[in-house]
């Protein structure tokens, strides 16, 4: 059994997890337990790092905790050979950096008395950074190990060895060096493009298309790619399409991709895609940008616009696509700046538009929304289902 760290917003990632795992739980508010057999962080856009449970406590204090791995890891490399690189990272606890390191030097001391080399890694704050986690590459061999310390809801304690964090260099990376960006058009972060992806196609493989109707500058197709999918584009701009295309040759020449890419100009309410189409996912439009809430007729007027707009598309490509072909699309949410949002009339028409919403075990549908507290425009995920 593996517990998964979530994002900064858990909910996201819960349901990512649900969709390509099915049996998980939530153990805090920001963490959930998968039961699997493999799990990989690198593709999980809403898990920041994950661990193999190595140990439950009942109940336990952080003095508890503490003693029991001490007690353990002394035990477990009493005569390890090489030297040991050990962070450690408290979740739910009322207790300092200094308490969480105190921990570390106890067993750095003990172990130092049979001959055993343990460097630990300096706790700046009680769980150590996904960067720190990252650069000191903890998790990614015997001899680097993060001891990923939990406290649930109900007082249960967790112990488990961290399998590694996400690669945030190769994220900013695939963010930031790509050669063709456009600020105006929004920019689509790597990683809710993998929420995504994982979200419409859990179960990935090469011989799926992936279609993104509203590519863009193309985030959502190079993610699907390194996924191994075939890749098929299309936007209303001619420069999005040359966009996208100089982004996925950078892609492939980088990090040696190889895959089929289709991409065209296209109006998304009028145009006829070729087939076949395995899932859609994509960010649709937003409407314009705000930097503060708008006016009531301000904010209406928005509404209107984008609702008919992807209200058609939606009728447009639900017309093209298999029963079954799964869907997950952006929409435009507007917070009001007291988290309260102005949703589009749609969503309550999708079973007369000819789709079915997703529902989660774990996740309300009205909590998958991707935003900054700053932002006046939130991305809204639907997942649906072709009728």
């Amino acid at each position: 059994m593996y517990i998964a760290m979530l994002g900064r917003q858990p909910a996201l990632g819960m349901a990512e997890l649900e969709s390509v795992f099915g049996n998980v739980q939530w153990f805090s508010h920001d963490s959930a337990l998968v039961k699997s057999d493999i799990f990989d962080v690198q593709r999980l856009g809403g898990t920041v790092r994950a661990g193999h449970v190595i140990a439950e406590l009942p109940s336990a204090d952080w003095r508890k905790a503490s003693v029991h791995l001490v007690g353990e890891y002394y035990k477990k490399w009493s005569d390890a050979s090489g030297k040991i690189t050990l962070g450690i990272s408290a979740y739910g606890f009322s207790v300092s950096p200094r308490d969480v390191q105190h921990t570390g030097l106890i067993l750095k001391s003990r172990l130092k008395s049979k001959g055993v080399s343990l460097r630990l890694v300096p706790n700046d704050q009680v769980v150590l950074s996904t960067a720190t986690s990252h650069h000191n590459k903890l998790g990614l061999s015997p001899n680097k190990v993060e001891l990923l310390v939990i406290r649930g809801h109900s007082g249960k304690v967790i112990i488990a060895e961290s399998t590694g964090s996400q690669n945030i260099t190769a994220l900013a990376r695939r963010d930031q060096e790509r050669p063709a960006r456009d600020a105006f058009v929004g920019m689509l972060p790597p990683k809710l493009a993998q929420i995504m992806l994982n979200l419409a196609v859990p179960q990935a493989h090469g011989n799926m298309t992936i279609l993104d109707p509203f590519c863009g500058t193309g985030v959502v197709l190079q993610e699907a790619a390194l996924m191994g999918l075939n890749v098929y584009g299309t936007d209303l701009s001619e420069k999005m399409i040359r966009y996208t295309r100089q982004n996925l040759d950078w892609l492939q020449d980088k990090f040696n991709v190889s895959t089929k890419v289709t991409l065209s100009e296209g109006d998304a309410m009028k145009f006829h895609w070729q087939q076949p189409v395995n899932a859609v996912v994509g960010e649709t439009y937003l409407g314009q940008p705000f930097s503060a809430p708008p006016s009531d007729t301000k904010l209406g007027e928005v509404r209107r616009n984008c609702d008919h707009i992807i209200s058609e598309f939606l009728k447009n490509i639900g017309a093209q696509l298999q029963p079954g072909t799964p869907l997950c699309i952006a929409i435009p949410a507007w917070n009001d700046g007291k988290e309260n949002f102005a949703h589009l009339p749609l969503i309550k028409n999708l079973d007369q538009l000819g789709y079915e919403q997703i529902h989660f075990k774990n996740v309300d549908a009205k909590d998958l929304l991707y935003y900054r507290p700053e932002q006046v425009v939130a991305r809204e995920l639907l997942v649906l289902n072709k009728k």
